[in-house]
């Protein structure tokens, strides 16, 4: 393992927000995310999967690990969601200008999605204390609203790495639990990275919601729902089998992960996503307003 340590090292990567940071980044970080500090550290968990052993004659190449944590379904999460698996066509999953390894990571094996058939889930994984998510929130909700195929489902999943995470976490699933997500979402991350207010605590989150109308009962009856803690299980279950190391990452369908620094920029990015989602969806060429 030390070694592998070892060989990572010189092949990291500042991709977004990384595992090791836990405080809300700088106001003023979300204009330039490539000048990020560097919260990402080298990570046993973004190991390049081992390729399958070539010629038959060959001797099969030696397993590695991807990570030092059990992503089995059975830990971690405490219980797996009963959610569907899709079948992908074997046919290259997108144009020459993007390539496997270089923008984007085939997930083996493929992770569940809750998207129905004939319909392609496309899942950002974020934190709401992320600078670089709080950076590329708005390209999102214009690609969420004007750009995607009416065939593709966009979810959101909260980051869940540590306490920090998981607080920020319950906010979103509480805020989502009021019927009040899409109007608060944005206000949320402006909370942390405008008005310098972590959310760090019950309390502040508490007069956060009743600034916005959420009475402290209400509140309080939300942010400690059987509902809420169900759906921070499921997100713990999610972070592990997708391996997420930084945010914001993408996941298409549960078979693809990629983020802007591995597209190669904000644009390509979502040209990204929307090539691989056309190729789940049957490989059709898609216009924004195509029926699903």
């Amino acid at each position: 393992m030390k070694r592998l340590w070892l060989w990572l090292v010189p092949f990291a990567v500042l991709a977004g927000c990384g595992r090791q940071g836990t405080a809300p980044s700088d106001p003023n970080h979300a204009a330039a995310p490539a000048t990020a500090p560097a919260q990402q550290a080298a990570d046993p968990t973004t190991a390049p999967q081992a390729e399958a052993p070539a010629p038959p004659t060959a001797a099969p190449a030696e397993a590695v690990s991807e990570t030092d944590e059990p992503v089995d379904a059975a830990e971690g999460s405490g219980v797996q969601p009963s959610l569907k698996l899709g079948a992908s066509p074997a046919t290259a999953p997108t144009s020459a200008q993007f390539r496997e390894g270089a923008n984007y990571q085939k997930i083996v094996p493929a992770q569940p999605t809750s998207a129905p058939p004939g319909r392609v889930e496309v899942a950002e994984v974020f934190w709401y204390g992320c600078g670089h998510c709080y950076a590329l929130d708005p390209a999102i909700e214009s690609w969420r609203s004007k750009g995607k195929a009416a065939y593709v489902d966009f979810v959101r999943v909260p980051a869940m790495w540590n306490e920090t995470t998981r607080m920020h976490a319950r906010v979103f699933f509480t805020a989502e639990a009021l019927g009040k997500l899409d109007a608060l979402h944005s206000l949320i991350f402006r909370e942390i990275h405008v008005n310098g207010d972590p959310l760090n605590s019950v309390d502040k989150i508490k007069a956060f919601f009743q600034q916005h109308g959420v009475g402290g009962e209400e509140f309080t009856k939300a942010f400690s729902s059987f509902s809420v803690e169900n759906k921070l299980q499921r997100a713990d279950f999610l972070n592990r089998r997708y391996r997420i190391s930084s945010v914001p990452a993408f996941i298409v369908n549960g078979k693809y992960k990629t983020g802007a620094d591995d597209a190669g920029g904000e644009s390509q990015l979502f040209m990204l996503i929307d090539e691989l989602a056309a190729h789940e969806h049957g490989g059709a060429q898609r216009s924004p307003d195509a029926a699903g």
